[in-house]
């Protein structure tokens, strides 16, 4: 079954054993790449420290929040202005690994795993798995971190996570970056119809219809290779995701997700009063080929913050994969005229 039937078929292989074991495969890979990718952090930094005195080397933490503990990667001067970077789905905070050496010369770059997601892991039973709880506990890991002042960098699922958070503290709230961030009806596609027919109609087999959104070929071929350059996307980020994916209880926490998305749609209201309200500086950076979220969602930013900036990539729903370098250039311009 084609989760997205204004789609070209994807001929969708969801056999667990395909599944996990390219996932074992992945894990492999990653914990071989791991230590050459940190051992390439440690020599940018030194070469950072040397040119200019300035730290751009990846740190690792964990940090205990309501029962979990939320992992994040934080790069960038301690006492420079902070920038939080909230992934989506179905990956992690390294969907940022290739933006975060573009910006760690001049702010502190803070992104987090959102529970359920990455090395924040903890299975269904203990923990109610909806975008408010999800809200609840990053909110809570920006008091244990003590970030005072951020901005934000709003990604897929980080999107409702981050306006939230932003309704809950607009002081906080500095700057507004939004990827494919979606905030408005205008940026869905004609794609979403299985996901809509699971929230008009919670039933089993809806919900198992959505399992395919979860399955290898959509996460390749419809969330990282649509209306990319193919030749440009690494294996990295979906071998990862799809490696995450096949843990025990990932899929039930991803389906509870995907029931609960309704209740986003249901926020936009007062996502857009706090836009018109607050008025906070907004930066929409948008793959232009995205298959979910398109166009129309970074343009609609305009109605309610007219002075939105928006800028329009050739590129697909993971736009960092392909234009890291693109989207932190626009992010320092950006930053530079509205962070004073």
């Amino acid at each position: 079954m084609n989760p997205f039937p204004s789609q070209k078929p994807l001929d969708i292989d969801i056999s667990r054993r395909n599944v996990l074991g390219a996932s074992l495969l992945a894990a492999a890979t990653a914990a071989m790449v791991a230590p050459l990718a940190q051992a390439s952090a440690t020599g940018n930094a030194s070469t950072a420290n040397a040119a200019g005195g300035k730290d751009r080397g990846v740190r690792f933490h964990k940090v205990s929040v309501d029962g979990f503990e939320v992992f994040y990667r934080e790069a960038g001067p301690t006492d420079a202005p902070v920038l939080l970077l909230l992934h989506g789905f179905p990956t992690a905070s390294h969907m940022f690994r290739d933006l975060i050496p573009h910006l760690a010369g001049k702010y502190r770059l803070i992104a987090p795993d959102l529970p359920g997601f990455g090395q924040t892991f903890t299975p269904k039973g203990t923990f109610d798995y909806t975008f408010d709880n999800l809200t609840t506990v990053i909110d809570g890991f920006t008091q244990a971190l003590k970030l005072k002042r951020y901005a934000l960098y709003i990604f897929d699922y980080g999107a409702p996570v981050g306006l939230r958070l932003a309704l809950a503290h607009p002081e906080r709230v500095t700057a507004i970056i939004t990827q494919n961030g979606n905030a408005y009806m205008e940026g869905f596609s004609d794609a979403w119809g299985t996901l809509q027919a699971y929230w008009a109609e919670p039933t089993l087999p809806h919900r198992e219809a959505c399992r395919d959104l979860i399955s290898r070929d959509t996460i390749e071929n419809f969330q990282y290779f649509h209306g990319a350059p193919r030749d440009r996307v690494s294996p990295d980020g979906y071998e990862l995701d799809i490696a995450y994916l096949a843990r025990k209880g990932a899929d039930e926490i991803q389906l509870d997700l995907i029931y609960d998305y309704r209740n986003n749609i249901k926020a936009y209201p007062a996502f857009h009063e706090y836009f018109r309200s607050h008025r906070p500086p907004i930066l929409a950076v948008w793959g232009k080929n995205d298959p979910a979220f398109i166009p129309a969602g970074a343009l609609a930013y305009k109605k309610d913050s007219p002075t939105a900036e928006v800028h329009l990539l050739d590129a697909g729903h993971f736009a960092l994969e392909t234009h890291a370098a693109e989207i932190g250039a626009l992010m320092v311009d950006f930053l530079s005229r509205v962070l004073k």
